[in-house]
């Protein structure tokens, strides 16, 4: 099969992966939350960033490797947490972390995710991330530092922007739980889903494993209920520099989306911030995360890391973050599209996609490199 020609677009792999799909875990992927208009603006705004094209720059080749926090990478996107991935397609975190392996980018394993940080060790190289949810319990946050240090995760990823769970009304009604409580209508929908249904059985029923050893044991396995109580924690600023002191590696921060916490956190020793509003997941009423990108490159010393995520679809939206002052860009519902429709090929041809609409666009800007990108803006966007 040509992927190429088949499957030429993320929207072709994300039609397949909805025919591939339950009902309910197509919701969780690619749902956000009350009416999704946040969602709808990170489209919007994205749209907005236009370049100038040039001719007559003669050949060119172009160089996508890219370095982030003095580790250098092939491309200038990476494989962002997503919860719950085993949920979405069988296996997905060991697919994208071994496609993150393949393709020398960094690959982001979520707290909540289907599998654990000792059973993704073995398929995580040097590109291993760990996401963390802020539990209240600081001997469980200290267990998990352990184990993603002990398995290999040399980066941490602090989420701020999940201080109390969001209503996320499709998931609600497509019934999503965690352990999911089958009725009938649920069992026809698998049963109309033969490829996702033989995968998780042979897999095993999606729990969040990582989190399980904490859970009482007249729980089992952790529920999406008991997860949030022990992981959701309301962090301060005293929380965060107690998670400098604890952690020996880079810490980076995500859900960033505002000049005035950029700056501040810049100055309590992080050494990455990540610009996201979480897709449109957490909170309806932000702005797109590009329009905040500007303000808080702005508000940074300059060299301080920018990761920046939210609405990207392609390799124009990455050239149109980082010309907009992100240095790196990381997707999450992308790469899972890509392995809800073809598994370890999705996860790839992913990687193969963006990485050719990247040297498409830059060709046409007559320019090289992604960081060039800032110098063929035709204006800077003017959202307000």
């Amino acid at each position: 099969m040509d992927l190429q020609d088949k499957y030429p677009s993320l929207g072709a792999l994300k039609t397949r992966a909805k025919k591939r799909l339950p009902h309910f875990a197509w919701e969780y992927l690619d749902s956000a939350t009350g009416k999704e208009q946040q969602m709808a603006r990170n489209r919007a705004a994205l749209d907005q960033v236009l370049f100038e094209t040039r001719v007559l720059g003669g050949p060119q080749t172009a160089n996508l490797t890219t370095k982030l926090m003095d580790q250098t990478f092939d491309l200038p996107f990476g494989i962002a947490p997503v919860g719950m991935s085993g949920l979405i397609w069988p296996n997905s975190e060991q697919i994208l972390a071994k496609s993150a392996v393949t393709h020398n980018i960094p690959f982001c394993l979520s707290t909540v995710a289907t599998q654990t940080p000792e059973e993704l060790a073995p398929h995580i190289g040097q590109n291993g991330w760990f996401q963390l949810y802020p539990p209240k319990d600081l001997n469980i946050r200290a267990d998990l530092l352990k184990r993603a240090r002990q398995a290999g995760f040399h980066t941490l990823v602090l989420t701020v922007d999940v201080p109390v769970a969001s209503r996320r009304e499709r998931q609600r009604q497509a019934k999503l739980t965690i352990p999911t409580q089958m009725d009938a209508r649920l069992i026809l929908d698998c049963m109309l889903h033969p490829h996702w249904s033989l995968g998780t059985l042979a897999q095993g029923t999606p729990s969040l494993k990582t989190v399980e050893k904490y859970a009482p044991p007249q729980i089992g396995a952790a529920s999406t209920a008991h997860a949030g109580y022990i992981i959701r924690g309301a962090p301060d600023w005293d929380y965060l520099k107690s998670l400098r002191d604890e952690w020996q590696g880079p810490l980076v921060v995500k859900g960033v989306t505002t000049a005035v916490d950029a700056e501040k956190l810049a100055a309590t020793g992080v050494d990455c911030i990540w610009v996201s509003n979480h897709s449109g997941r957490q909170f309806d009423g932000g702005p797109a995360s590009i329009e905040t990108l500007p303000e808080i490159r702005a508000a940074l010393p300059a060299g301080f890391p920018v990761i920046f995520d939210s609405g990207v679809e392609g390799g124009l939206d990455i050239l149109r973050a980082l010309a907009l002052g992100a240095d790196f860009v990381m997707l999450g519902r992308a790469f899972h599209y890509g392995t809800a429709a073809l598994g370890q090929l999705g996860a790839d041809h992913v990687v193969h996609m963006l990485k050719e609409d990247i040297i498409s666009n830059l060709g046409q800007m007559a320019i090289t490199r992604p960081c060039e990108a800032e110098k063929s803006l035709r204006s800077q966007p003017k959202y307000r």
